[in-house]
């Protein structure tokens, strides 16, 4: 009878041994980077643009920090869509000389949708553009961030995403957490994918697109993580998401608890309905092409499913005390060093990263608080499966107000404000 426990056990064991061993293994390709020879001469024209629902309080600081970017300002425009707002954005936006589109659809909300029409309006200008580049209105954006994406694309790469890093890493241990985490997963997942040949995934901000990419295939994405469903559309026909790990844009963090529970629940819902609607299609055209990256995204996929199938796994292991199971694998493949270094790397690779980063000694501090962010995400997964078929956008408000000069300390020097000249919007 105790030996019928080993069937459920066994399998799970396994998947826990491949999925523990495959990140692990990719973390460390994170910890150093590729030299690259960079194109500095300013070739490709982009279409800024903003998404924006009542963001009052932090539009005007975005707009002006994109109007001194280290780029040509002919070779950019910058287009703020106002979607449903009821607030004053729009006309902040315009007063400090964005191009504006506003948008009123009670029933199409979210992000998603907002971009949908705001391509749609773009390709039909005059103008045409070679790339599009997305950011949120509470970010903040390092000058060099459009030089950056244009070596990028000189070499060829069509969909590429940022460095996401926090405009306020030290306001609350939970905005400092969240900071840790974006940093971390910049590193040990982001660049080491991009280090290997395998396809990032796009971030919701600091993200750029080609536009024969758009023009040929298509937004399409207007669910819960729209970012996350665009990236599988195009790696399913073979376009793989890179990484710019010096094009940053500072994106800012939830500040408190109730905020950062809605905003983890938004994406994990939108994972699983992309898992849902995606996975079989990637198994397919993976398998069919033989191509890893394809397969790659698939694991990316089932990442919550993986961390709901561990927990489960923890919780049934304390039954052993009542009717033991017999075959231990995780011992039997892998030897008790191997899970001790593992055990001790999820520790060590957040310090690794904040020594890289040259962090704040205030960052150090919240390290002692990262253990319990990563472990919410346990009950949020949970929830979140249960009710992985609604679709209801939940808007984070913003309201840290601050500028590039607050930001952007060694840069802001290169920037004195009355040398800011704003660009004149374009009808």
């Amino acid at each position: 009878m105790n030996y019928a426990f080993d069937y459920l056990m066994i399998p799970m064991q396994l998947i826990i041994v491949f999925f523990t061993l495959y990140y692990f293994v990719i973390a460390f390709f994170g910890m150093w980077r590729r030299p690259e020879d960079k194109i500095l001469t300013p070739k490709k024209t982009f279409a800024v643009i903003v998404a924006a629902h009542n963001e009052e309080k932090v539009i005007s600081q975005l707009i002006e920090n994109l109007h001194v970017l280290k780029y040509p300002q002919e070779l950019y425009d910058i287009f703020v869509v106002a979607d449903n707002c009821t607030d004053s954005t729009a006309q902040l936006a315009r007063n400090a000389g964005a191009i504006v589109h506003e948008r009123f659809s009670l029933n199409q909300r979210g992000k998603g949708y907002a971009m949908e029409w705001m391509f749609s309006k773009l390709f039909k200008l005059k103008r045409k553009y070679d790339a599009v580049v997305v950011f949120d209105a509470d970010n903040l954006v390092h000058p060099n961030f459009l030089l950056e994406m244009n070596n990028r694309l000189c070499k060829g790469e069509k969909v590429i995403q940022g460095y996401l890093d926090a405009k306020n890493p030290h306001d609350t241990w939970i905005a400092g957490t969240f900071a840790i985490s974006f940093w971390l997963v910049n590193h040990i997942w982001h660049l080491a994918k991009y280090n290997l040949g395998l396809s990032s995934v796009l971030g919701g901000t600091g993200m750029c697109i080609s536009t024969d990419i758009l023009e040929k295939f298509g937004w399409g994405a207007t669910c819960l993580t729209e970012d996350m469903e665009f990236t599988m559309k195009v790696l399913l026909i073979g376009i793989r998401t890179t990484w710019a790990h010096d094009a940053i844009v500072y994106d800012e963090k939830p500040l408190t608890f109730k905020q950062s529970w809605k905003q983890r629940k938004r994406w994990a819902q939108g994972h699983f309905d992309i898992a849902e609607r995606y996975i079989p299609k990637m198994l397919s055209e993976g398998f069919k092409r033989r191509d890893i990256r394809i397969l790659d995204g698939v694991l990316h996929l089932l990442q919550p499913h993986f961390l709901i199938l561990s927990t489960t796994f923890v919780i049934l292991s304390y039954v052993y005390y009542i009717t033991p199971f017999y075959t231990n694998i995780l011992y039997e493949v892998l030897p008790v060093e191997v899970w001790t270094l593992i055990a001790i790397g999820q520790y060590v690779f957040p310090l690794i990263v904040l020594a890289k980063t040259k962090a704040n000694c205030k960052s150090w501090y919240y390290v002692i608080f990262y253990p319990l962010f990563v472990y919410i995400w346990i009950p949020i997964t949970f929830f979140c499966f249960l009710n992985r078929h609604e679709r209801e956008w939940s808007h984070t408000e913003h309201t840290r107000s601050l500028t590039y000069h607050d930001v952007l300390v060694p840069e802001s020097e290169e920037f004195p404000k009355e040398n800011f000249v704003g660009k004149q919007a374009i009808k």
